[in-house]
């Protein structure tokens, strides 16, 4: 494992290795208010004793009327500092650093009235579902409820923030020009939506605090997406993640026999063109096949996903060269209805 636990700096902060556990929304464990619960605080705690070199903490909103679902994570108040720190001290006790994810679903929240960049009807958990274009006075509104939960993050110990824009939420859809149609500076710079939130931030934060964007991708193409990871750099943000963005508009690539997927492709890509730390996920299921994809990318992170709620002591367990356990892919994620029901962590734990 020459590269996999070999140390990483992002800005000023050293990461202990590549693993890092991605933002990965655990539902029902909250309430309407968005406020942290001890489950989640034990769960994170458990996450940081695994060993990983960072964890970021699921898509934390920053309006109530931009979530995901009734029981997310909140960052739009500052009541919800004191449970938000509860996190970071459990987490900083091992110690591992811990960035939050500021999240705005747009079209994809759970809400009647929701917002896109412009007016949109797309599919939405099987269903069609519309949404209206953002006035500019609520894009203002929105952006300024991101830099405020930067803010919050200060506040609550995190080491930095994680801006959520792929996943088909709404910076993703800023991004997507099959999606943003609006005329004004929005729509002809698609990208100055995030940019002015990132500046802002960086003029709020400490120095030392950590600014990373997740990326779609293929938004709505791989060269889109390059362009958007060249501009992010120039911009100032200090790390990339890259995932999907707004698949139902977008056009994935990679070439044939490729060894990894689609994403981890185009995470290839975008490191060829910036300098900043990038990081890649896909489906990474054990230690020999990140170190693989580390070796034969170039990229700088691994995200190890559902093999840390399969097994929390994956890191660890692949340092020792242990059995880290595999995710067996159910239709419907049963580690997320019910934890002691997840078929790959129970075979885990017998065979353990």
């Amino acid at each position: 494992m020459r590269q996999l636990f070999q140390p990483l700096t992002i800005h000023n902060l050293t990461l202990k290795n590549r693993i890092s556990i991605p933002p990965m929304v655990v539902y029902h464990w909250a309430d309407d208010t968005g406020t942290v619960t001890d489950r989640q605080t034990e769960h994170y705690r458990e996450m940081a004793k695994g060993g990983a070199g960072l964890i970021i903490q699921e898509g934390t909103c920053v309006e109530r009327t931009g979530r995901l679902t009734d029981t997310q994570l909140g960052i739009w108040e500052d009541g919800h500092i004191e449970g938000l720190k509860r996190i970071t001290d459990a987490v900083h006790q091992y110690p591992t650093p811990i960035f939050v994810q500021l999240h705005h679903a747009g079209v994809f929240g759970f809400m009647e009235d929701t917002v896109c960049p412009s007016d949109i009807t797309c599919t939405v958990k099987g269903k069609e579902k519309q949404a209206r274009a953002l006035t500019i006075e609520e894009l203002h509104r929105i952006q300024h409820s991101f830099v405020t939960a930067a803010e919050r993050a200060v506040k609550a110990g995190y080491d930095g923030v994680e801006i959520h824009a792929c996943h088909n939420y709404l910076i993703s859809q800023f991004y997507n020009t099959l999606v943003n149609r609006r005329t004004d500076v929005y729509g002809k710079q698609p990208s100055l939506f995030a940019l002015e939130i990132i500046g802002e931030i960086r003029r709020r934060v400490p120095e030392s605090f950590v600014i990373g964007v997740r990326l779609g991708a293929f938004e709505p193409t791989l060269a889109d997406s390059i362009a958007h990871a060249v501009e992010l750099e120039e911009n100032g943000v200090d790390f990339l993640d890259i995932s999907y963005g707004f698949e139902q508009r977008s056009y994935p690539e990679k070439p044939e026999n490729y060894p990894f997927s689609d994403r981890i492709y185009a995470a290839q890509e975008i490191r060829k063109r910036v300098s900043i730390p990038v990081f890649a996920v896909g489906g990474i299921a054990s230690a020999e096949q990140a170190e693989e994809i580390l070796q034969k990318t170039g990229v700088d992170m691994v995200d190890i996903g559902r093999g840390t709620l399969v097994n929390p002591n994956w890191a660890n367990d692949a340092k020792s060269g242990r059995d880290v356990g595999t995710c067996l892919y159910c239709k419907t994620c049963m580690w997320r209805v019910n934890s002691d029901k997840c078929p790959g962590r129970k075979l885990f734990l017998h065979k353990t």
